[in-house]
């Protein structure tokens, strides 16, 4: 079975954006992500270690990576505020949201305020349905690290069965489009899907987002199949396991991502292209 790993292409990645980031500082525009926090700042959560991950990378890449600390107790109208404080800021080019927000605060909601221009994570809605229209617009970077992934592989997607477990708008809805627009035939499964394995067993390519520990095993899939496991469940001794039993998928995949190692890495990789393309934007933009 081939491993779909996404550690090489994400090295890559982050090579051609700490050279785009160089060029773009050189001619005096130093790309900057704000990540937009409101939870516990020394707290050791999944969510937090994210932004630990991204600011690390953007760092190593030559972006500065700021993170915007409201604190648990902040209200949406100043999760508000300081997203349109960032929209203003010409500055600024990539504004992320971080995820789960305090109790009363509609993540969707609050993502409506990212102006399209610098939500480089794929959050307001009105990215999506630019994306879904074929319009030029920042895609969900995990959603795009699925393709990314199939291409670093050679994976052909033209003509291909497609399955999607999961109709998330930050990685299920996203990837059907993408997959779509690269001419697969997609049919999306969720949780009223009736008869899951016989429907999975039709992918050619099987995408697996769903964010349920090992729910698809070998009897999920077709002989052969190249599946993509986005999930990163965390495990009860502080691992992460994917969407997908390994051991039982190997027996009937043709191809698995792991996880770690396979989407995670090369998402992070496409928040810095994503950024370093907002900020080459602002820089050419009329004065």
């Amino acid at each position: 079975m081939l491993e779909l790993s996404g550690r090489e292409l994400a090295a890559a990645l982050r090579k051609e954006a700490a050279a785009r980031a160089a060029a773009l500082a050189a001619a005096g525009t130093q790309p900057r992500l704000a990540i937009v926090l409101a939870a516990d700042p020394e707290g050791d959560s999944p969510s937090l270690w994210y932004v630990r991950s991204i600011s690390r990378a953007a760092a190593k890449a030559g972006i500065t990576a700021e993170t915007v600390g409201l604190g648990e107790t902040a209200t949406p109208d100043e999760i508000r505020a300081a997203l349109r404080r960032l929209n203003a800021d010409p500055a600024v080019h990539g504004i992320i949201l971080q995820t789960p927000l305090p109790d009363g605060a509609d993540p969707a909601q609050l993502a409506e305020e990212i102006d399209p221009a610098k939500d480089v994570d794929g959050a307001n809605p009105r990215s999506l349905g630019l994306l879904a229209a074929g319009r030029p617009a920042f895609a969900p970077a995990t959603a795009e690290a699925v393709l990314a992934l199939l291409d670093h592989h050679r994976i052909d997607l033209a003509g291909r069965r497609a399955v999607v477990v999961g109709r998330s708008t930050v990685v299920g809805k996203p990837v059907a489009h993408l997959l779509l627009d690269r001419n697969a035939t997609v049919t999306v499964c969720h949780s009223r899907t009736r008869d899951l394995p016989a429907v999975t067993r039709g992918g050619e390519i099987v995408v697996a987002a769903v964010g349920r520990a090992h729910l698809l095993t070998g009897e999920h899939l077709a002989a052969g199949a190249v599946v993509v496991d986005v999930g990163t469940n965390t495990t009860v001794d502080g691992g992460l396991a994917g969407d997908v039993d390994p051991e039982s998928a190997a027996s009937t995949a043709g191809a698995l991502s792991p996880v770690p190692g396979g989407v995670g890495p090369v998402t992070t990789a496409l928040l810095l292209m994503h950024t370093v393309r907002a900020a080459e934007h602002g820089a050419d933009a009329p004065a």
